[in-house]
Order: structure tokens, then sequence, then C-alpha cells
């Protein structure tokens, strides 16, 4: 977990410009650097550094002397580079794992180049010699990209919005920011004045298709068939390998646990991955909540079980008010779910921070919506629209959850793991028959539940656990961070504001106190950037008739 920023073509003092690029600092607190391109004075690299893999020679933007010609700042995690460099005999001058990208693209070009990455990843490449700018993201966004513009070819790239809306442009008094798409790469053109011209924005993978680079993977090769045992083994086998490939970490590693599903699976696994590695240090997990949060009690079983060095994180009501600006602007959102669930994971990504050493945190995101975790789910008219509903969310997770994850734990210089969204169990769980996928038996997750019944991994209890959300589940069993929130915001915003939000907010206007309050956050930090959140969390209204307010729905989800 870095950030990376660039520019192409500026016509401002780049020392100046550089002053945005620390805007971003948190992603990578072990060391940055700023570097002007040979020949381009208008174009530099800003890199800000997380030292999880190669301490020595991982600084960035990275340049080997085989190709003196290439430029690379990237953010992420590529755990195949190792078993890549070994089939395709390249030469290494590094240990770090994005090497493998300047060998790719060098050998095949840049299309082969990110179909063969298996990891999380957002990148900038520069080819001088072919006057060829790349960008590239994975397929659901785990890792961040913002972009910025303009007519006349200024082109500025970060980790985070926040480090290009105060980059002058004497075009563009007011910089259009928006996402990267995830899944994406795209072609520019580098022209001799260190402008760009985009060429191609490319779709490279989708999430139901299995990922080019499968055919290097290690994992054991799959049983064919759908029987329910045959697919249990294989869910099992490659959900083992999705924790095992994510141990490649000069870090110390530790796990979020919320003694839900999700993260309990991830946990267990990981403890067990960790032990056969013989890896020495205790394992580290993190659970938070308020005093007789129902998580707690759940996360404490799920730690005695497997046996991990537990922490635990109390926090009060007070304390969740008080850090929500500064949440709001970490998450660069307004949406009202992923804010309300956000203030749990930014409180305990602080103290881990803070009280350990544990750096590279593993968690569950990704499943709710790949195995169909919310209770709306059992009102998909078929199973094949429940299939639908699934890969819209998958697609739409850097809007929302992988946000979440990334900016709360990145904000205080933590990386995230997230194993559910591996490319291969993604792939395979998507081409499973729809039937196979939906809940059952009025429970959600029915297959991914069964998969491990026979695994001893957890308590049966945990295993079959009905879902309290992030955002319920920390609170207390008196009183929910959902009505916490509702007595406090109803002091914050008057009906006499509420009767002018359309005025006010004409785009993604809040229909609700809480929206309200939340927006006004958001654009005092970052007025007039409400397009970056193209709407809100939302299930589709066909399965949801009889909820009411989406946000309280997806907090009663399945973890």
């Amino acid at each position: 977990m870095c950030g990376i920023w660039a520019l192409f073509g500026s016509d401002d003092c780049l020392s100046v410009q550089c002053l945005s690029a620390m805007k971003i600092a948190h992603r990578g607190p072990d060391a940055f650097r700023f570097e002007n391109v040979n020949g381009y004075t208008n174009c530099c690299f800003g890199f800000h550094r997380l030292a999880v893999v190669d301490p020595l020679f991982g600084m960035q933007p990275i340049r080997v002397k085989k190709y003196p010609y290439l430029w690379l700042c990237y953010n992420g995690e590529i755990y195949n580079h190792q078993k890549l460099q070994r089939h395709f005999e390249f030469e290494y001058q590094t240990k770090v794992d994005g090497e493998i990208i300047l060998h790719l693209y060098d050998k095949g070009g840049i299309e082969q180049t990110v179909c063969m990455l298996d990891g999380v990843f957002a990148f900038i490449l520069l080819d001088t010699a072919n006057k060829k700018v790349f960008l590239g993201r994975d397929t659901y966004g785990v890792r961040p990209l913002f972009k910025a513009m303009t007519e006349d070819g200024f082109l500025a790239v970060c980790s985070e919005a926040k480090g290009l809306i105060n980059l002058k442009h004497s075009t563009a008094p007011f910089l259009k920011v928006e996402p990267f798409l995830p899944g994406h790469y795209e072609v520019l053109d580098l022209k001799p004045n260190g402008k760009v011209a985009s060429v191609e924005m490319v779709k490279y993978h989708h999430c139901r298709d299995e990922p080019l680079h499968a055919t290097y993977d290690s994992v054991e090769k799959l049983f064919p068939g759908f029987e329910l045992e045959t697919v249990k083994s294989n869910l099992r086998m490659l959900f083992d390998n999705a924790i095992k490939k994510r141990l490649m970490t000069d870090r110390r590693i530790g796990c979020l646990l919320s003694g839900g599903l999700d993260s309990s699976l991830v946990a267990a696994t990981l403890l067990k991955q960790l032990k056969e590695a013989q890896v020495r240090y205790p394992f580290q997990t993190f659970a938070i909540g308020m005093e007789d949060s129902p998580d707690l009690l759940a996360a404490r079983k799920v730690a005695n079980h497997i046996g991990s060095e537990h922490h635990e994180v109390l926090f009060n009501s007070e304390e969740g008010i008080q850090v929500l600006d500064e949440v709001i602007f970490s998450l660069e959102t307004y949406d009202i779910t992923t804010v309300r669930a956000s203030v749990g994971m930014y409180l305990i990504s602080k103290y881990i921070r803070k009280n350990t050493d544990s750096v590279v945190i593993f968690s569950g995101e990704g499943s709710d919506e790949l195995t169909q975790g919310y209770i709306y789910f059992h009102k998909a008219p078929s199973p094949e629209k429940a299939g639908e509903e699934s890969e819209r969310l998958l697609k739409e997770l850097y809007l929302f959850d992988v946000l979440r994850a990334d900016r709360t734990t990145a904000a205080h210089g933590l990386e995230l793991r997230v194993p559910f969204l591996d490319h291969r169990f993604c792939s395979y769980y998507l081409s499973l028959p729809p039937d196979l996928r939906i809940p059952k038996n009025g429970i959600e997750k029915h297959l991914l539940r069964e998969t491990f019944e026979d695994s001893n991994l957890l308590p049966k209890e945990i295993l079959w656990r009905p879902k309290e959300a992030f955002s319920d589940g920390i609170t207390s069993v008196k009183n929910s961070w959902f009505r916490i929130l509702q007595d406090y915001i109803e002091h914050q915003v008057s009906d006499a504001m509420m009767a002018t939000a359309a005025e006010k907010f004409p785009f993604n206007t809040p229909k609700t106190k809480e929206g309200y309050y939340y927006r006004q956050i958001f654009e005092r930090h970052y007025p007039g950037r409400a397009d970056w959140l193209t709407h809100y969390w939302m299930p589709r209204v066909i399965y949801f008739q009889q909820y009411g307010d989406s946000s309280k729905n997806k907090n009663r989800a399945a973890i």
C-alpha cells in the first residue's frame, strides 16, 4: 500500500504542484520521492512508500538498467511475480513484485501485462522510447486511482482525489477529477511538449472470466463438474490459495475480526497458513465495538477458538460522532451506508497503527457481494437475477465497500488484503450454477457456510451466525449506532434545511437528515465534487420493496 502521483504536461511550477502530492503522505509513511522525467521538464512522478516488500530497493518510480526508457509507479501487490519470473526466466534487478510489470510489458505489450497480473494494483507506466503513457487498475478497484485530464493534454494521476483537486492549470480553473475505472487500462500518446492524448480505454477483465494468469497458477487442478462435494472441495482449495499467496510481505500480518462469517473464515485460515509457513510472531486479531456489542462477544469466541493474540478496542458514541469529519475527509464520499460503516474501521485502524507493529491487515471485504450475503437476495425473483445483482455489486465495490476498506486503513498507513476478491476464487464462484449460490433455508451465504462446515475452522455457532452488520454489530445491544447517529443529527439538521435540500444539493439530493449532514461535511472538504459518487448504495428496488431504508438493510446483511 503506497501513494502514487504523476503529472504530464503541467504548465505551472512543478515545485508548487508537488505540494499536492503531500496530501496522500499517509499512504506511505516510510519514505517519499519526487522525480522529474528526463527530457520532459513539465512531467514528474511522486511516490509515498509503505515498505512491505524489499525494503532496500523498493523506492519508486521503478527503473531498471535493462529498460532505461521505462518508468513505473504502482500501488499494490503482484502475488504471482515470482512464478512469472521463473516461468519466463526474467532477470530481476530488485526483489520488488512490481518489477514484473516492466518485464511483461517489454515481452508482450500492455494488454498481456495487465491480464497476467494476479493481485491488486493501480499503476502509471511511462515508455519514453515509444512515447506512450499507460494507466491500469485491478479488476475490483481494490487499489484506488484517480485522474484529471484537460482538453489541451495535461494529465494528473493520483491514488486519492485529494492529491489532485488543488492542482493549477491555465486552461482549467476547476480541474475535473474522476475515478479511473477498475478492470481497465488506458493508452495515451506522449507528445514532445509533455502533454498527452488518449488513444484507447480498454476493459481487460470481467469478474466472471477465469483470468489469463490462471494458466501459471500453482494451485492444484480443479475437479470438474458441479456436484456439491466437488464444488465445496474446489472452493476450499481456492480460498486456501487466496490466503496463502497474500502472505507475501516483509512486515507483520494481522487481521480484522468482527466475529461474523467472512472475517472469521479469513482469520482462521490465515492463522493455519502462518503456522505452516512457520512465522514466529504471534498472530494478532482486532475487534472493535461499544460495551456489550455482539461483534466483540463473537470475535472473542473466534479468537479463543483459533488461538490468536486478540485485541479489543472499545469506543463510545461521542468518539464515533467526533471522528465523522475525519472519516468523510479520508473517504472522499458522502454515501450514507459507507460513512456509517467506516467509523469503526477507521478507529480500529488508528489503534493498530498506534499500538502494534502489524502493518499488513487482512479483512473479509467482498464476500457479501460475491456470495449473496445481503438479506434482500431472499427477494430475488430468480437465481439468475440474483446472480446478475451479485455481479453488479462487485462492479460497484470501488465506490462503496472497497473504497471504505482502503481509505480507513490507508489513512493510518496500513495495507489491507482482501482474499475473498481473489481473481480465481471469484471467477470460479461466479461460474457455479445460479441455484447453488442463492440463499437457502432462510440463510444467506449457505454454500459458503456449508463448504467449511466439516473443517473445524470455526465454532458452529459462528459458522452459522446470523449477520450483525459492521455498523450495527459494533454497537451496544441497548442502542444501535444507527439510532445514536439519528438522535445526534436530529439536532444538527433542521426541517427548514431539509426543505431546501434540493436547491442546495441538486445532484444526489439527500433524502434524510443523516444524508444531509454527511453531504455538508463532504462539501466543506470537496466543494463541487459531488459527482465522485454517481449514486447512493442501493439494492435493485425489485428485490427490495418490503424492506424500507436501503442503508439500514445493508447493515442487516450477512457478514
